[in-house]
């Protein structure tokens, strides 16, 4: 009798070579398989605070993300938050949060296999998103800690200007849009082939 164990693949493993190749002035890599947990919770509620003093950190206001070790809230919504952690630390992260809420009112949800993440940075960042985004990327108005739910090229992404520099950003995508999203920052690229930016 044969046994076959399921093998996971990352939504966008096909990709790596086409991404590694993007012109100078913007590196696009995917971080697979990161740890995400969908909390849903009152903020000022005793498990809201419960949760913040498990994490270290602040739950962030609308449009924000905060980052506490390897863990970074991101605002999604009044009362929801996606947390979002190094792979395979679904179960520990889920069991020490469901323990310090206890019998209060919130919710932990694994939501890892739902999303893949593109870690995008360099100089042509914003000029490259700004083809298919509507949102102002202007580090003026989208500083480093931004986090906002929007469309690019008609696919919903999650949008977070990182801590590194206002030029480095997660592209939280589904997995069902990865590849058409792939598809289209390679196209937004083409005017850029041959830049030394």
């Amino acid at each position: 009798m044969t046994v076959e164990t399921p093998t996971r693949f990352s939504p966008l493993a096909a990709w790596r070579d086409e991404l590694a190749q993007l012109p100078a002035g913007l590196r696009a890599t995917e971080l697979p398989f990161l740890t995400q947990l969908t909390l849903r919770v009152r903020p000022g509620s005793p498990a809201a605070a419960a949760v913040e003093a498990t994490l270290g950190i602040t739950l962030p206001g609308p449009s924000g993300s905060e980052m506490a070790g390897d863990v970074k809230a991101l605002w999604m919504g009044p009362d929801e938050w996606l947390l979002v952690a190094p792979e395979g630390q679904q179960d520990d992260l889920a069991g020490k949060l469901r323990a310090a809420i206890g019998d209060e009112f919130a919710t932990v949800t694994d939501v890892s296999a739902q999303r893949t993440t593109l870690s995008l940075s360099g100089d042509l960042v914003r000029d490259v998103l700004a083809q298919g985004c509507a949102i102002d990327l202007d580090p003026r108005v989208t500083p480093v800690g931004s986090c906002l739910t929007t469309v690019l090229a008609q696919a919903p992404v999650t949008l977070v200007v990182r801590e590194e520099a206002a030029s480095a950003v997660w592209l939280l995508v589904r997995s069902s849009f990865a590849t058409y999203l792939a598809t289209w920052l390679v196209d937004a690229c083409t005017e850029y082939r041959g830049s030394t930016a």
